[in-house]
């Protein structure tokens, strides 16, 4: 049971410290072309991207089709499906 034991754990400690090497080499290297673009990366590192405040105009002909594909796709809808979530007050309620 001890020699068990002690092959058991020479292969783990061979198996955890070869784990530290892993895939050391299987990196690339590559130039970042939008480096420093304020459109993608934002002022400064803590900002937002330029782009993620644009802002677009809601169109109810796209809502009415998205609903379309999602009556298509799953079904129509249910009440339980439609039905607004609880709220953690009416939870304590429905306890009581």
């Amino acid at each position: 049971m001890k020699r068990n034991f002690l092959k058991i754990s020479a292969l783990l400690l061979t198996v955890s410290l070869a784990s530290c090497k892993y895939q050391k080499n299987n990196t690339i290297e590559q130039t970042d072309l939008r480096a420093g673009d304020e459109y993608v990366y934002g002022v400064h590192p803590d900002s937002a991207a330029r782009q993620t405040k644009i802002k677009y105009t809601a169109k109810p002909e796209l809502e009415q089709r998205t609903n379309a594909i999602r009556e298509k796709l799953f079904g129509g809808a249910t009440p339980e499906t439609t039905a607004p979530a609880a709220t953690p007050a009416d939870t304590v309620v429905a306890a009581k």
